[in-house]
C-alpha cells in the first residue's frame, strides 16, 4: 500500500487545460452514487468538477464498510493489488487507472476511468426482463471484437492471466460505444508459455465460468482459461442466463428470477467446466459465427481453445453480421 499512497504534503493531481493542477478529493462513500458491488467491495460513481471545470466521471472503488476487521485487511491488499495491476495497464478496452489514495472517510479507494453506465450483465438482466431474446448477432461481434483485443493486450504484452472473466466485469457505455473488460485484481502473471507457473498464484475466478481445469485439483491454468470464461460470456448473450444454474428449473416463465431452491445441484456441479447447450430455435444464421467461436472456445481441451490474438486476427477480417 506505501508504493501508492501519496506523500502527506502532496495529493493526486491532474492538469487544466491551462497547464495548472488541480487537487484531486475522493468525497466520503454517502456522497457518491453507488454503481454497484463485488466480494467485499462497492464501486461508486464520483462526478468531478473541480474548480468549475468540467471533467469525466470517475468509478471509485473502496472496500465495503460491512466487513469486520479480518475481512477488511484481505479485500484492502485486494484492492492495493488491483491498483498495482491496473496502474500499468492502457488499452481502450480496458478500464483506465486513474488514482489510488485515501477518501475523506479515511478509506483506501482505486479510482478508475468510468467506463459506462451499466455492465453487460445489467444490459443482459433489463433484456431478459423485456422477453427481447439474444442480443443480435452484430451487437455480440462487436462485444466479441472488443473483448479479444482486451485479452489479447493482457496475456500478449503483458503477460497476465485477467482469472475472472464474465459478464459482469465488461461494461458498457451507451448503445455499445465503447466495451471495456474491467476488475483485474484476480489477475495472475504468465509465463513465456502462457502458464501460471508460479506455486503461490492460485486461480480463483467465479465457478459457472470456470474451465475444466481450474476445476482439477493437478490443472495446468493457462491463457486459455480466460478463453473458456470469454467463450461463456459470448453464451450469456445469446441465452441470457448464467452459465449451468438453470438446470433442474422447468419454469416456463422467462421472466422469472433465477430460484435458488430449484436448482439441481448435481447437475450444476457435473455441468461445470462444460459447454452448455444453445437454444438452436432463438438463433438464426446471422449467429452461426457467434456460435462457432462459443463452440471453440469451450472446448473443455485447453489447447483446442483458440488464443486472443487469433481471435482477434479472425473477427478483424470478419464482416459483422447485419
Amino acid at each position: 500500500m506505501e508504493a501508492f499512497k501519496s506523500p502527506k504534503n502532496l495529493v493526486p493531481r491532474e492538469k487544466k487545460p491551462d497547464g495548472g493542477l488541480v487537487s484531486v478529493t475522493i468525497p466520503a462513500s454517502p456522497f457518491m452514487q453507488k454503481l454497484g458491488y463485488g466480494t467485499g467491495v462497492n464501486v461508486y460513481l464520483m462526478k468531478r468538477s473541480p474548480r468549475g471545470l468540467s471533467c469525466s466521471p470517475w468509478a471509485v472503488k473502496k472496500v465495503s464498510s460491512k466487513c469486520n476487521s479480518s475481512q477488511q485487511s484481505i479485500y484492502q491488499q485486494r484492492l492495493n493489488e488491483e491498483a498495482k495491476i491496473l496502474k500499468n495497464l492502457q488499452h481502450p478496452n480496458i478500464v483506465g487507472y486513474r488514482a489510488f489514495t485515501e477518501a475523506n472517510d479515511g478509506s483506501m479507494c482505486l479510482a478508475m476511468e468510468y467506463g459506462g453506465e451499466k455492465s453487460l450483465t445489467d444490459l443482459l438482466e433489463e433484456r431478459r426482463a423485456k422477453r427481447l431474446g439474444p442480443f443480435p448477432a452484430a451487437t455480440i461481434f462487436k462485444v466479441a471484437l472488443s473483448m479479444a483485443r482486451g485479452l489479447k493486450y493482457l496475456h500478449n504484452d503483458k503477460k497476465l492471466l485477467h482469472g475472472d472473466i464474465k459478464s459482469t466485469n465488461v461494461v458498457i457505455k451507451g448503445d455499445f460505444e465503447t466495451i471495456k473488460i474491467c476488475d483485474v485484481g484476480m489477475s495472475l502473471p504468465l509465463d513465456e508459455n502462457m502458464t501460471v507457473s508460479d506455486p503461490e498464484m492460485c486461480y480463483v475466478g467465479t465457478e459457472p465460468w470456470k474451465p475444466k481445469e481450474a476445476l482439477q485439483d493437478d490443472g495446468v491454468i493457462t491463457d486459455k482459461a480466460d478463453i473458456f470464461a470469454f467463450g461463456l460470456t459470448l453464451w450469456e448473450m445469446m441465452t441470457l442466463s448464467v452459465p449451468h444454474l438453470n438446470l433442474g428449473n422447468d419454469s416456463d416463465d422467462e421472466d422469472e428470477s433465477f430460484d435458488e431452491d430449484s436448482l439441481d445441484e448435481d447437475a450444476y456441479y457435473a455441468a461445470l467446466g462444460t459447454r452448455p447447450a444453445l437454444n438452436m430455435e432463438e438463433l438464426d444464421s446471422s449467429y452461426q459465427r457467434m456460435i462457432d467461436l462459443f463452440t471453440v472456445c469451450t472446448s473443455e481441451e485447453p489447447k483446442k481453445r483458440p488464443s486472443a490474438a487469433c481471435i482477434v486476427e479472425v473477427l478483424e477480417t470478419t464482416l459483422s453480421p447485419e
